[in-house]
């Protein structure tokens, strides 16, 4: 019985013109259908090159101009007012004591 498979196997690979194995199809990706990658690589580099370029020149230039200098706040004496000693003492807790 197995052999007339074999038999049969290879009689049908004779007849519909021998193995088609051989001649494997390239595949191809749909980036590289129409375009080539050299030129878009060239592309993008000129992209890069010309946006560093703008935001080089961006930055001078706002960097340049002037900023508006405020007037310092009035001091309110009521911002700084202890009514309570704090727990560690009368310095802050951070403050260097100068005692």
């Amino acid at each position: 019985m197995a052999t007339s498979l074999v038999r049969s196997f290879f009689l049908r690979t004779a007849l519909r013109g021998g193995a088609r194995g051989s001649h494997v199809p390239k595949r191809n990706f749909a980036s590289s259908a129409h375009h080539d990658d050299a030129y878009e690589t060239a592309k993008w580099e000129k992209i890069t090159y010309l946006g560093i370029a703008s935001c080089t020149i961006l930055a001078i230039y706002n960097l340049s101009k002037g900023h508006p200098h405020h007037e310092e706040p009035p001091a309110y004496p009521y911002l700084h007012i202890r009514n309570k000693e704090f727990p560690w003492g009368p310095d802050g807790l951070f403050e260097t004591k100068d005692h």
